[in-house]
């Protein structure tokens, strides 16, 4: 089992035989002297009065009659509940989807012929991850001291959405390919989660320290973004042309995994406040209607369409009919992002 593990590539075949290109211009030259894991310190958590926990347009629930209507106190328990998810998303997020697959890239087990500087940037990568995962964790167990209130355990085992949708689409691939998923998933919660963190540490209803926590995030985030635009930029040219049109219609779900909201979980918050089943079909339907999600996720995925689109995804007639059909072609200006980002990584 172990040599197996050792042995497996993201992406199978010979990579030697893929197309491969020497061209990678690193952003980790000063990793030392930026990284939050090595500059930043221990946040430490503080109640601040009435100040909220997380941005309510961010968790669009909370702003229901039907859930409003309950009182500041519910809507503020929703709320902190909310920033649990988040902290527990980031987590599990960098420790099952990024981390195996920076460590695969790292170790030379990516299925691709990369420079060698990308393998040693993607180390560093670990360590951040690593990082952003033990920070959120330590935090969550702050706050719940510090508030009395722990996260709700309901559902928890099942872990985020993005778990379960990550299987499916494993399923949806040929046997050949799985585990290109995997890559593709990195690809896409890491060029879309930098933009994604920009504005809570700038909303000054939150505590500080929960801005401080999501701004180191973001700092280093944004030296991922740029890394994993280069890994797409050696992977889709180095696919063979089955593969990309295998490939291609799922890169929509992939992005719908990442940023659609995670209704189990609402609905979950929603049954520890009193909601009825029916009230919470109509609370979750109203807050987020279809179409308004899906021009959000298209507004908030604007920029890596344009990403795939340069590396010639979207030169296939199927790949491109994906996207029409998942609704991510809509005009930016028409999309709502700030109110449907992912019920995840609202951050």
């Amino acid at each position: 089992m172990h040599v197996r593990a050792f042995q497996e590539q993201l992406l199978r075949g010979l990579a030697p035989a893929r197309f491969h290109s020497g061209d990678y211009i690193s952003h980790f030259e000063r990793w030392d002297a930026l990284a939050s894991v090595r500059r930043k310190p221990r946040r430490e958590f503080e109640v601040e009065g009435l100040g909220l926990y997380f941005p309510p347009e961010l968790y669009p629930v909370v702003l229901h009659p039907i859930v409003a209507d309950k009182g500041e106190a519910v809507v503020r328990g929703l709320l902190l509940q909310r920033l649990y998810d988040y902290l527990d998303f980031t987590t599990e997020l960098e420790n099952l989807a990024v981390i195996p697959v920076a460590t695969k890239i790292s170790r030379g087990r990516s299925g691709l012929i990369l420079p060698e500087r990308m393998r040693a940037d993607a180390y560093k990568i670990v360590t951040d991850e690593a990082w952003h995962a033990q920070f959120s964790y330590d935090f969550a167990h702050q706050i719940a001291t510090t508030t009395g209130c722990s996260r709700l355990d309901a559902d928890a085992s099942h872990g985020p959405a993005f778990l379960s949708r990550l299987d499916e689409l494993r399923e949806r691939l040929p046997h050949e390919l799985r585990g290109v998923e995997s890559l593709l998933f990195a690809i896409v919660s890491e060029t879309l989660i930098s933009g994604i963190l920009s504005d809570i540490p700038r909303d000054g209803r939150l505590p500080q320290a929960v801005r401080e926590v999501v701004r180191d995030h973001a700092e280093d985030e944004g030296r991922h973004h740029v890394y994993f635009r280069s890994v797409l930029r050696h992977l889709w040219p180095a696919l063979t042309p089955a593969e990309r049109r295998a490939v291609g219609p799922l890169l929509p779900d992939a992005i719908l995994a990442f940023l659609e909201p995670d209704y189990a979980r609402a609905a979950c918050h929603l049954r520890w406040i009193g909601l009825t089943r029916e009230e919470i079909d109509q609370v979750i339907a109203e807050s987020w209607p279809v179409h308004k999600v899906r021009q959000g996720i298209s507004g908030a995925a604007s920029q890596l369409m344009r990403y795939f689109t340069e590396a010639g995804a979207l030169d296939d007639a199927r790949t491109l009919a994906s996207w029409e059909e998942a609704g991510l072609l809509s005009r930016p200006q028409d999309s709502e992002t700030t109110a449907y980002v992912p019920s995840e990584v609202t951050t």
